[in-house]
């Protein structure tokens, strides 16, 4: 009896063995986190395996690559792929564009959307309001600290921005009423029910991140991960990007 139990539990580690073997294991920056749960359950039949994705900021994802973690491929802003090209992380022939997301504005659900549309309004929003927020290792942390310089009120926001190292509490800061006003990629707020959309950065702020994917230099998958980057960036997935705030590549 002993000896068939044991037989039976080497059975069984063999038969999942195999299945975590066959894994597609993605790095994914959180502004593109939402399309990419969207997909998954297409891109695992579109490549017969299953997906394993971990999401976080495109700055953290970039160390863990950096680090020597094991993986298949990573979706990030196109600046931090082309540095891991560059650095021999990344199969510079499998970069392919992915999408572009611009830098938006929320404030809790039901409350008055203020006046973003021009630099003067956006300047009197932010010295309004009593707390406002946006994510420390955000990929548009840079853009929105420029605009408060060229603005020239940094110095009159700092002491009232809360900048979380975790990704999602800017959005639950302003659903929880910590914070007034939250500014991050729109596909990174129109997840959160308890927040609404403002728009967009006046134009003379604007910058729209632009995200790219690229296969592992030494990924254990390498053809399905192909695979998968491929049907991603082909005009089935499409309608998905444009209804999570993105526009497709």
């Amino acid at each position: 009896m002993r000896i068939n139990v044991i037989a039976a539990l080497a059975a069984a580690m063999a038969f999942q063995a195999p299945a975590k073997d066959n894994e597609v294991r993605l790095f994914v920056s959180n502004g593109v986190k939402a399309v990419m749960e969207e997909l998954k359950p297409q891109c695992e039949r579109t490549i017969g395996r299953p997906v394993v994705m971990e999401f976080g900021p495109t700055a953290a994802l970039k160390r863990r690559i950096e680090a020597g973690e094991a993986f298949d491929a990573a979706f990030l802003t196109m600046e931090a792929i082309d540095s891991l090209i560059q650095e021999g992380k990344l199969a510079s022939g499998t970069r392919a564009i992915v999408g572009r997301a611009a830098i938006g504005v929320a404030v809790r659900m039901g409350a008055p959307k203020p006046d973003i549309k021009t630099p003067e309004g956006m300047k009197q929003t932010l010295l309004k309001m009593n707390s406002i927020t946006y994510a420390k290792e955000g990929a548009s942390r840079a853009d929105i600290d420029k605009m408060m310089d060229r603005l020239g009120i940094a110095a009159d926001v700092k002491s009232k921005t809360l900048l979380p190292e975790e990704s999602g509490q800017p959005q639950r800061n302003v659903e929880q009423g910590k914070s007034d006003l939250v500014m991050t990629l729109i596909p990174e707020i129109l997840p959160y029910h308890g927040i609404q959309l403002v728009g967009p950065l006046p134009p003379e702020f604007q910058n729209v991140q632009t995200f790219a994917a690229s296969v592992a230099a030494k990924a254990d998958n390498a053809e399905a991960a192909k695979a998968l980057i491929k049907f991603v960036t082909g005009p089935t997935a499409a309608p998905t990007f444009k209804a999570k705030g993105m526009e497709a590549h």
